[in-house]
């Protein structure tokens, strides 16, 4: 019993100074090819939130995964813009509602039709439906904008 306390405390010994030392450890950059896209709403009102999803392929945006990121943007509190850093190269799609009444859900009609305003990045267009992953992607290779217009 004595020996393994003995050992116990040299180990403790011979790694006290490790922790004994300054935290050098650095925030993980962003790699040198991270891209960025930032997204500005044109909306109607200026209550509630406008909620974004944004996937990175056309299986997550058809319903078969799920967003890479989503966010909340706080019309109430004056924000009009949501930003997406860090991101690799290559296509990515967003999915945009506006929860104007700030009840965290998208409302419909009986028919299922959205009431609430809503979008897709290129201000892309669904027919009966929402807009496809063709007419909604936009590659991102470096610092990207769009302004999107809520309908």
């Amino acid at each position: 019993m004595t020996r393994i306390a003995l050992l116990a405390a040299a180990a403790l010994m011979i790694s006290a100074p490790a922790f004994a030392q300054p935290d050098t450890a650095q925030p993980a950059a962003a790699p040198a090819d991270a891209a960025a896209l930032t997204l500005t709403f044109d909306v109607g009102a200026d209550t509630g939130r406008i909620m974004v999803a944004l996937f990175d392929s056309a299986e997550a945006y058809g319903g078969r995964g799920a967003p890479i990121g989503q966010t909340m943007v706080d019309v109430a509190a004056g924000q009009r813009t949501a930003a997406f850093a860090g991101l690799k190269p290559g296509p990515y799609a967003a999915r945009i509602f506006h929860d104007v009444d700030g009840d965290g859900q998208m409302d419909t009609n009986p028919f299922g039709m959205p009431t609430e305003p809503y979008a897709f990045t290129n201000n892309a267009r669904g027919n009966m439906g929402p807009a496809s992953w063709e007419r909604a992607n936009v590659v991102v290779s470096g610092p990207t904008a769009q302004t999107i217009t809520l309908r």
